[in-house]
């Protein structure tokens, strides 16, 4: 086994929650950090720079947890993880992190998110959900828009199939590091914009009318979006869509609160206007590398002129 460097336990705060009022207060978090590197020679001169300097990290992990402001406890842990591997020579990283004092009465302990990632593999960036690659045939080639796109997993594999991509998010940190891979990747094509979807929950932004040849939607659920996204499809334009089940929030407990998961049948009801080219409710691999969870996914397409015979 190759040699380790543990931290247990590093308790600092961060401003990480669903809700506005949750963010506005830091909460107390705990870090539990493995980072597996090269320090065999470390053990023979007992030299600190031929090792990783855990004090050194536990500032990083304290300094960048505090200055950043999440939704979501897996945004904070990407960060986390990014930090490490830019900053310190690690072939492995192995991350819990937790809030100690969650905001959940029925839950007595602690709740978090793991992340186990090799260096290759954070080189390569998060792969695609895999129902995008399964029904990649279906996009025509022209303007997708994707939706709180996050780091942009599914973004960088539309442009690497040429497609011209806007990618929305709330969050203009990982915008700019979408822009920073599709760049490395030499792919062309990407917009950004910074755009808060929800900032007033019952009246979403105008996202255009017959703009965007395809939308796609993953692993992310605000209902008032809907009508906006249908009419923001050109006439013919394809929506791909994949969130969430109600029953993985009772079989795993995620996301923490039910409103964010589909009810049965309800994503066919969201988008009742749309002809349904697929759908199916079922255990599916998200391609998030955290095991198979239990998912609604929608291909749809909005009328238009017939297509020539």
């Amino acid at each position: 086994m190759a040699p380790r460097i543990i931290i247990e336990r590093l308790e600092c705060y961060g401003r990480c929650g669903v809700t506005e009022a949750e963010r506005g207060t830091p909460q107390l978090i705990a870090i539990d950090v493995e980072l597996e590197a090269a320090v065999d020679a470390a053990g023979l001169s007992d030299r600190l720079d031929e090792t990783i300097d855990y004090a050194r990290v536990a500032e990083r992990l304290v300094a960048l947890s505090g200055s950043l402001t999440c939704r979501l406890l897996e945004t904070l842990a990407e960060q986390l993880v990014g930090m490490l591997f830019a900053e310190f020579p690690v072939d492995r990283v192995q991350l819990w992190i937790r809030k100690l004092h969650a905001p959940l009465a029925m839950v007595a302990g602690s709740v978090g998110v793991r992340v186990d990632r090799t260096r290759t593999a954070q080189q390569a960036g998060p792969s695609p959900a895999p129902f995008l690659t399964q029904q990649l045939g279906r996009l025509p080639k022209g303007r997708v828009l994707d939706v709180a796109a996050g780091r942009g997993r599914h973004a960088l594999h539309l442009l690497s199939h040429g497609m011209q991509v806007e990618a929305i998010d709330r969050d203009a940190l990982a915008l700019t590091a979408l822009k920073e891979a599709a760049e490395e990747r030499q792919l062309s094509g990407l917009t950004t914009r910074v755009l808060d979807l929800e900032e007033k929950p019952d009246h979403p932004p105008d996202l255009g009318r017959d703009c965007y040849d395809a939308i796609v939607v993953f692993f992310y659920l605000h209902r008032p979006l809907f009508p906006v996204l249908m009419d923001a499809l050109k006439p013919n334009g394809i929506l791909i869509y994949e969130t969430f089940s109600i029953e993985n929030y009772f079989r795993h407990q995620h996301p923490r609160r039910w409103e964010f998961c589909l009810a049965q049948n309800e994503l066919l009801r969201l988008t009742a206007p749309l002809r349904v080219l697929h759908y199916d409710e079922g255990e599916h691999d998200g391609g998030h590398g955290s095991g198979p969870c239990y998912t609604a996914r929608l291909v749809a397409q909005k009328a238009g002129p017939e297509l020539p015979r």
